[in-house]
């Protein structure tokens, strides 16, 4: 398996080890635009792999926080009570950059920066950036990518 995920198009793409495209997902890339450096915002660039799966059998909308369920379901009315809150829901793929100097080690370490590709609520827009540096997606479609994806994937995030 391979993941390409396209900054430009907003769109996540899922390829078998032969090419061929399985499945393509519109996405949410950082409203930043892209970018490698701790603290920006953006969504990193290069290869990547897939270093953890983060949720397995969590029902749909647990929400997540530092990487563990909290025990919350989300909901609209949790959304009322958090507004300022960063949702991730459903399952967590955490990604881990593989250029040295580009996005991995030192100050542009995707891992160390926490970028996901992770699940949003199923009201957060897709196919335009609005997240803080992560890939968000909606939940079903997460669950889909997440069932098919084993650890160490390949994640190429371009611009174009």
């Amino acid at each position: 398996m391979r993941i390409q995920i396209s900054i430009g198009k907003q769109t996540l793409t899922l390829s078998n080890d032969s090419g061929r495209v399985l499945r393509t997902y519109t996405v949410s890339t950082a409203t930043k635009g892209a970018g490698e450096l701790r603290g920006s915002f953006c969504t990193p660039r290069g290869r990547h792999l897939v270093r953890a799966r983060i949720g397995t059998g969590q029902p749909e909308n647990t929400v997540f926080i530092g990487r563990r369920p909290s025990g919350e379901v989300y909901s609209r009315e949790l959304a009322e009570r958090f507004p300022g809150r960063d949702w991730i829901l459903t399952r967590i793929l955490w990604l881990s950059g593989c250029e040295p100097g580009r996005n991995r080690l030192g100050p542009v370490d995707t891992m160390r920066r926490y970028v996901y590709i992770h699940g949003s609520p199923d009201t957060a827009p897709m196919g335009r950036p609005g997240s803080i540096g992560c890939i968000r997606m909606h939940n079903a479609d997460i669950i889909d990518l997440f069932d098919q994806v084993p650890p160490y994937t390949v994640v190429d995030i371009s611009e174009d």
